[in-house]
């Protein structure tokens, strides 16, 4: 018998969303997304993530003028600018102290992650490929929790980068990663796109067939 569970459903009926009705997203609702993102994994739990939430009908209309004008962007409630963290590093001495205190983190291990860090991460290639990754993740986490909320997502990866940084006035320190526009559906089908057989996109090992 295949394995099931609510959370594997959830995964298989998310599908990207266009539009979106004009029922407003509580802050409430917005502030437990971002908590719910915050989860994502990081490296040495140094959470590169930051979230611009962008809500206003103003602000909609510039950031849509930055997505090539995207009407998802314009007519959902809320739509997310992701962004990573370049200097993120700086904060993981008090990450670290708060996961001591906690029992969390051995403080010998607390202070090993910090060197290992500092090195890894003086490299501003290294540095940007971690945000990167690390905004990805946590996008994915809060278009599954908007999912489990009753809501819809989509992602878009096309937008002009200085406009967005200049419109909303964000530092250099952090780099735009990816909208998500999040709101009820107007309409829903349920249809994913198709998908690559698992075939197609694993290999075991050494062994690699793509």
């Amino acid at each position: 018998m295949a394995f099931m569970h609510p959370f594997l459903e959830l995964i298989r009926q998310r599908t990207s969303v266009e539009t979106f009705d004009t029922r407003p997203i509580e802050e409430e609702t917005i502030r437990a997304l971002v908590e719910d993102a915050s989860c994502s994994p990081s490296s040495f739990n140094i959470q590169h993530w930051r979230f611009v939430a962008v809500r206003n009908e103003e602000d909609r209309e510039r950031l849509c003028r930055a997505a090539f004008g995207q009407q998802q962007v314009r007519i959902a409630p809320v739509t997310f600018i992701v962004l990573g963290d370049l200097e993120g590093l700086e904060k993981l001495p008090r990450i670290n102290r708060e996961a001591v205190e906690l029992g969390v983190l051995p403080e010998g291990k607390a202070k090993a992650w910090e060197r290992l860090a500092a090195n890894v991460y003086a490299d501003p290639h290294a540095a940007r490929d971690e945000a990167l990754r690390s905004a990805s993740l946590a996008s994915m986490t809060l278009m599954l929790a908007a999912e489990a909320r009753g809501l819809a997502s989509g992602a878009l990866s096309g937008f002009d980068v200085d406009r967005v940084c200049a419109d909303f006035e964000i530092e250099d320190r952090f780099l735009p990663v990816m909208l998500i526009a999040v709101g009820y559906p107007a309409k829903l089908d349920r249809r994913q796109q198709p998908r690559l057989e698992v075939d197609e996109i694993l290999s075991f090992d050494r062994s690699r067939r793509f």
